[in-house]
């Protein structure tokens, strides 16, 4: 990931001195040409963020998918975002890849701390429902249960959890055979500083239950990270791992999808230029850049692979690029005791006996006891004094309230449907 100062100094250094493209279908190991070992998958993407610009950057053109961060924290209690986010990650989509997500996670040490984390960015998740949400784990202190924690509020969100980081951090500052029996994990591992299109397996981080091997920092020349998919998890969140068809919508998604569906591929011819091609497709020069994440001082190269509008549809989609693109649609409120709730349709079948209460407090009065096999139909849920609670519609406007799970242990009291 690029975050530390040391790591961006390196990938200046090689992309200075040791460019060096990679035959297609090969990979170099000290000079000597080895086949690839086929992954499971073997999807190809990118992870990016504020570095790479609004759009990120593209690379080859047949890379699956793109991993954004939506931003992190630093400290446990502080939160800040990426202003690229969401334009990136509707940018993802446009150029017909899965968009996925991560969180710098550094000096997050107990569960109370993972819950504001999580609190404050579930809610600004811009990819649909079944999507990656990976945890950034390689600086700082690190906590191996606020870690689990946090991966099983992803998952009750919804999500698809993942931990990245270096194999080498991670064995020194968590349980990491603990986090791998139980999520997929994203581990680092680079045999050097060259430009590298495809994974070099001499150099892979063996460990159980690794579903993606970022394997360079030097995906392209100048730097950006390459990833491949070993498990197919990057299909999550996407029917059949069409990226095009997102199990659900987000403003990001929806400005994604309108863009492939109104663009094409263009192949870079030897005379082109942004001008020219903008001209004729009716477009925007900047916006045209701006699509394929770059600038007009961008320099372009025959055979290269841009996307461009269709025909008639040159001012839609320069417009639709450069506007800004909304946050998603808030669904969570606090009430007048200060808990905060979540929008949340679902139903919960209790295998417990179980308080049905007209508040959602351990002093609230009973409406009544429900007992192993009752089924609670509920439309919001809340995480607070020691317990999440789902609400129940009754009739009049009223709701019941029934603690669902132990909020500290994420123990369920029952099972969701």
């Amino acid at each position: 990931m690029k975050h530390k100062l040391s790591k961006q100094m390196a990938v200046a250094l090689a992309a200075a001195f040791l460019v060096a493209p990679i035959a297609t279908g090969m990979v170099e190991l000290n000079s000597q040409q080895l086949p690839v070992i086929q992954a499971a998958k073997g999807d190809r993407g990118t992870d990016q963020s504020r570095y790479q610009g609004p759009q990120g950057r593209t690379a080859y053109g047949d890379e699956k998918f793109q991993i954004n961060q939506m931003g992190g924290t630093v400290d446990g209690y502080n939160m800040y975002d990426q202003s690229t986010y969401a334009s990136q990650t509707a940018a993802t989509i446009a150029r017909g890849m899965r968009a996925h997500n991560y969180i710098w996670w550094q000096n997050v040490t107990t569960n109370w701390q993972a819950d504001q984390v999580l609190n404050y960015f579930l809610p600004k998740v811009q990819t649909p429902k079944g999507s990656i949400i990976a945890l950034d784990v390689e600086s700082g202190n690190q906590n191996t249960q606020a870690i689990q924690h946090a991966c099983d509020r992803i998952r009750q969100a919804g999500y698809t959890p993942m931990v990245y980081g270096y194999k080498n951090f991670l064995l020194n500052h968590v349980d990491l055979s603990y986090l791998a029996s139980r999520e997929q994990l994203w581990l680092a591992e680079y045999p050097d500083y060259q430009v590298r299109r495809y994974p070099n397996y001499n150099y892979f981080p063996s460990y159980s239950n690794i579903g993606i091997f970022q394997f360079t920092s030097m995906y392209v020349p100048g730097g950006l990270d390459g990833d491949v998919d070993l498990t197919g998890i990057t299909d999550n969140g996407y029917k059949n791992g069409n990226s095009q068809k997102p199990k659900t919508n987000t403003p990001a998604v929806t400005t994604g999808k309108q863009l492939h569906r109104d663009s094409h591929n263009y192949t870079v011819m030897p005379g082109d230029s942004w001008w020219k091609i903008a001209t004729e497709h009716h477009m925007n020069m900047y916006a045209l850049a701006q699509l394929n994440g770059a600038t007009i001082q961008t320099v372009i190269h025959p055979g290269q692979v841009l996307r461009v509008a269709d025909s008639g549809q040159g001012s839609k989609v320069s417009n639709k690029v450069q506007q800004p693109i909304a946050q998603p649609k808030q669904l969570s409120w606090r009430d007048s005791l200060g808990d905060t709730w979540h929008a949340e349709k679902g139903t919960f079948v209790a295998d417990t006996w179980l308080h049905l209460r007209w508040g959602a407090k351990p002093s609230s009065s009973s409406i009544a006891i429900v007992g192993p096999g009752s089924v609670i139909k509920y439309d919001a849920y809340s995480r607070h004094n020691g317990f999440v609670y789902v609400r129940q519609p009754r009739g009049n406007g009223q709701y019941g309230y029934v603690a669902v799970r132990n909020a500290y242990t994420n123990e369920p009291y029952g099972k969701f449907e």
